[in-house]
């Protein structure tokens, strides 16, 4: 049973650093989405640049830049039904202070700009796609079936 809905998300440098990636990685799991790409890179301010395109001109987008290559980031593509919209909600809002708690940015997240995980929009059909292609060359997300497919959906 394959899903195409897939979504990018990514453990920024705080998260890494604050040792959040098993944990993040265990609720989406637990949730049910299958992971179907990851990897552990530092990123050169080209491929950040590159990342955060739609905020290029803006005030915050030069301090966005020196945050997220500061150290390592874990980039992941996760797979299931409504995936986007359903990590989305459990990544909570983007100012942890807003965040519910539950959410991964209302439970460890204290910061606007040290806010643990990004997400791809899924306001934004595009994104999703782009970003995944900034990180994932096609052959580096893999297409399996998992045995409690059966059991998550209809």
């Amino acid at each position: 049973m394959h899903y195409d809905e897939r979504t990018f998300v990514m453990v920024k440098p705080d998260g890494v650093q604050r040792g959040l990636i098993g944990e993040i990685i265990s609720r989406f799991e637990d949730r049910g989405l299958k992971l179907v790409g990851a990897k552990a890179l530092t990123l050169d301010e080209e491929l950040a640049s590159e990342h955060y395109s739609e905020h290029q001109g803006k005030d915050f987008f030069d301090d966005l830049i020196d945050f997220i290559t500061s150290g390592p980031v874990f980039a992941m593509v996760w797979e299931g039904k409504d995936a986007t919209r359903q990590v989305r909600r459990m990544v909570g809002a983007t100012d942890p202070g807003e965040a519910a708690p539950g959410t991964i940015r209302g439970d460890y997240g204290l910061d606007l700009g040290r806010n643990v995980i990004h997400a791809s929009d899924h306001e934004d059909e595009g994104a999703n796609a782009r970003e995944t292609s900034v990180f994932f060359d096609d052959d580096e997300l893999l297409n399996y079936e998992q045995a409690t497919d059966k059991w998550r959906y209809e």
